[in-house]
């Protein structure tokens, strides 16, 4: 779940693009990166840490020039996030490009044996690097058909911000699998970013979303930047219902919906399928907070923060090793004892995936003194792996494959566990189009399968 960001006709753009990634940190811990142009040529500054950690004030004397673009990794598990670390940057037959990528292309490995056939050396284990290649061998005279000629090889789910010397191409699948939206800067200049939390940080004006299916194209004109659009491929929307339950930041607006709100009317909608006799309604923060609040208020009980956050320690489920989710669960979260001793409580999470976190979080409010702990989960039970950019690799990892939620109560010690339906979910989402469900559907629409022997993913 990566974040990407390009900023086009503005001075410094480089350092709005730093601002934007910084409000995005949470898509993604493992690695960060800018490159910008100038015009004459490409610079890029990437490395593994946070986006604190990869750029300092010498840095934007580097990366200079009026157009930007920006990504924070998110990895699947054992991938180099040195190596695979992004922009990537290409020289080749039309000078120089950068390409920032979000999702997962599900027929990776097909145009990889491909490249690889016809004599291309490949660097990383990234799909993205496949575009490079392919729009370094496309034999059109112009990049833009280049482009062109490259996605229209590709399935699954993608947003790329592409930058020339001089030009921005933002292109989007066509089922918006992945978010991506355009804001204006107050000097005339432009902003496209994951999520549009990002154009309150740097003061942008929300524009729209990136169509599913749309190209734009950023280029400088005698009255300062513009963008035209081209519509690539027939919108198919299937927005992921993951960034709603679990990866957007609350104060996003995803496809012109607050994810706030549909927090909140999932936890509402969770209390009238899996009630519980509770004294108080616990949130897991962060990510939980909204949902706990509905699920609370669905039921009539007191709302408590009993639960203490280190937010100088990352999410656990998008650390690449089992060993570091657990450590750090045990270092961000702890227990306000005096709040919960003797109480029945009930414990909100947004998704249930491993079970590991959970487990420890019902055993530490069992030592804490909790008379009883009910785990409930505001969304679906999770049964087929994600192609399309979440770190699900295998349904043998997915604790409710194998799993019914009487056993899940079990295994992690709880008095019980309760998970939204997927009628719930859409109830919250609202019925006004089709979202990815793939997670707790199988419904692999844009490519992909259950069986991670045969997939690949990012």
């Amino acid at each position: 779940m990566c974040a990407v960001v390009g900023v086009y006709g503005t001075e410094n753009a480089s350092k709005v693009a730093y601002y934007a990634l910084f409000a995005m940190q949470h898509r993604g811990q493992e690695s960060s990166g800018i490159s910008a142009s100038n015009g004459k040529e490409i610079t890029l500054i990437k490395n593994r840490g946070l986006v604190t950690d990869v750029f300092n004030e010498d840095s934007f004397k580097v990366l200079t020039g009026n157009c930007a673009i920006g990504h924070n990794r998110y990895s699947t598990a054992g991938k180099d996030s040195v190596l695979d670390a992004q922009p990537v940057f290409a020289r080749y037959k039309l000078g120089e490009i950068a390409i920032a990528h979000n999702g997962n292309l599900t027929n990776k490995q097909v145009i990889r044996d491909e490249l690889i056939e016809k004599g291309a050396i490949f660097q990383t284990y990234m799909d993205t690097e496949n575009v490079v290649h392919l729009i370094a061998k496309s034999q059109k005279e112009k990049l833009v058909d280049r482009v062109v000629d490259s996605v229209k090889r590709l399935e699954g789910a993608y947003c790329f911000i592409i930058q020339s010397r001089s030009k921005m191409f933002v292109i989007r699948d066509k089922y918006g699998i992945r978010p991506l939206s355009i804001g204006q800067l107050e000097d005339g200049g432009y902003i496209v970013a994951s999520e549009s939390c990002a154009f309150d940080l740097v003061g942008a004006k929300f524009i729209r979303d990136v169509k599913p299916g749309e190209m734009l194209i950023f280029e400088n004109c005698e009255d300062g930047a513009t963008f035209k659009s081209e519509q690539l491929f027939e919108p198919d929307p299937h927005p992921c219902a993951f960034e709603y339950i679990y990866f957007a930041r609350p104060d996003s607006v995803i496809d012109g919906k607050n994810v706030y709100e549909t927090r909140v009317k999932c936890g509402k909608i969770l209390a009238k399928e899996q009630p519980a006799n509770i004294d108080i309604v616990l949130p897991v923060p962060d990510s939980g907070v909204a949902a706990a609040m509905g699920f609370a208020e669905g039921l009539g009980v007191p709302f408590v923060m009993g639960i203490v956050r280190n937010h100088y320690v990352g999410r656990t489920f998008i650390e690449p090793t089992q060993q570091i989710r657990d450590l750090k669960v045990k270092l961000k979260l702890s227990p306000i004892k005096h709040l919960i001793e003797g109480k029945r409580v009930a414990i909100v999470d947004d998704s249930l995936v491993r079970g590991t976190t959970s487990k420890q979080i019902v055993k530490m409010l069992k030592e804490a003194g909790a008379k009883e702990v009910h785990m409930r989960i505001a969304a679906p039970e999770i049964k087929y792996p994600c192609r399309y950019g979440i770190d699900t690799p295998t349904k043998e990892e997915l604790i409710s494959d194998s799993h019914t939620p009487e056993q899940i109560a079990q295994k992690i010690g709880a008095n019980s566990v309760g998970f939204l339906s997927v009628d719930g979910l859409k109830d919250a989402l609202g019925r006004d189009r089709d979202y990815s469900l793939v997670s707790f559907d199988g419904n692999y629409f844009a490519g992909g399968c259950a069986d991670s022997l045969n997939c690949s993913g990012n």
